[in-house]
């Protein structure tokens, strides 16, 4: 009779290490959202990351629910290297509104009541984007936003992207140990860009990169490998070898998409559209639409299964179970 193993992660145990020895897919685990707040804090990060900061309670609160109310993903973000507390931090609203259309918008902070302006800078996000979904153009008063130049809110393009390595050792040593130096030999390279952050999600895929307002995350990277990926994404030139996913699809869509990334060769980000998605005995096929004429149309065929229980953190209590995608087919379809 085999030992079922042991029940509580030992000392030294890192989850990221016992993930990749495994094998674990990293495809499909991006966490669906469209929505980012982006907090500067220069200190030490609590372990539940914004909700443990020690801010004015009820600014605090006003700005978590503001949040919730569209989904926003709240994180704590600092500059790789050396930290200094001297000036005002910032604080940025991250809105991947649409395929092509990104919204960013920025604010300073000094004090606490200052980031009450993100609970104003998310309404304004979502007022334009219910504007643009009836197609016209309607100018919104600064005075909805003091303190905010409405002006950085740009569209794809028109900004550079924001990127950011999780970095939150409070919440997983792996977190810390893959993705510091990560985001040193990233900052090295993109230093306006680069930021470390709190908690993205996936902590056995350290180190973890979340680009935002793009809406894509990578993990499983190295500081070899993420400033190859890095570079293609700023490129538009993205593969799926360390792509976990596209934000704004399900975890089956980001399967779908990665295998066509990495059957045909890299694409845009927005190169590519779901067409639709069926089900047979206990199989599903994902069409993946090629939004120019050289690019195609793919059926993909997707099984799923659960994974055995295995510590997916390093702070595990208990075993968990997650879920595994197996691509069985990546063909090309013609045009209909």
């Amino acid at each position: 009779m085999t030992s079922p193993g042991p029940t509580t992660v030992g000392q030294g145990f890192r989850c990221s290490t016992a993930a990749r020895e495994r094998g674990d897919g990293i495809v499909g685990t991006a966490p669906m959202g469209t929505y980012w707040v982006l907090i500067e804090h220069r200190g030490g990060w609590p372990l539940n990351g914004f909700e443990g900061l020690d801010i004015d309670w009820r600014v605090r609160s006003d700005v978590f629910y503001a949040a919730q109310a569209l989904r926003a993903r709240i994180l704590l973000i600092r500059r790789p290297g050396k930290r200094t507390r001297s000036g005002p931090g910032v604080w940025g609203v991250m809105h991947l509104e649409s395929p092509g259309r990104l919204r960013q918008m920025w604010g300073s902070w000094n004090e606490d009541a200052d980031l009450l302006d993100i609970c104003s800078a998310l309404e304004v996000c979502r007022q334009r984007s219910a504007e643009s979904s009836l197609a016209e153009a309607v100018d919104l008063p600064d005075a909805d936003l003091p303190g905010v130049d409405l002006d950085e809110t740009y569209d794809a393009g028109l900004l550079a992207p924001v990127i950011l390595v999780c970095a939150h050792g409070q919440h997983d040593v792996c977190c810390a140990v893959r993705g510091r130096p990560v985001a040193a030999v990233l900052a090295e390279q993109w230093p306006e860009l680069v930021w470390e952050c709190t908690h993205v999600g996936g902590d056995r895929f350290a180190a973890n990169i979340l680009v935002v307002p793009d809406g894509v995350y990578y993990g499983n990277l190295d500081e070899d490998t993420a400033v190859e990926v890095i570079t293609g994404h700023l490129a538009d030139e993205i593969d799926g070898f360390h792509l976990r996913g596209y934000t704004d699809l399900n975890s089956l869509e980001q399967v779908a998409v990665a295998a066509v990334l990495t059957a045909r060769g890299p694409a845009g980000r927005f190169d590519f559209a779901i067409g639709g998605v069926t089900s047979d005995a206990g199989r599903w096929t994902v069409r993946v639409v090629g939004l120019r004429e050289d690019l195609g149309a793919f059926d993909v065929e997707i099984g799923v299964s659960r994974g055995a229980r295995n510590f997916l953190t390093c702070r595990g209590v208990e075993r968990a179970v997650a879920n595994v995608f197996t691509v069985t087919a990546v063909r090309e379809v013609g045009g209909d």
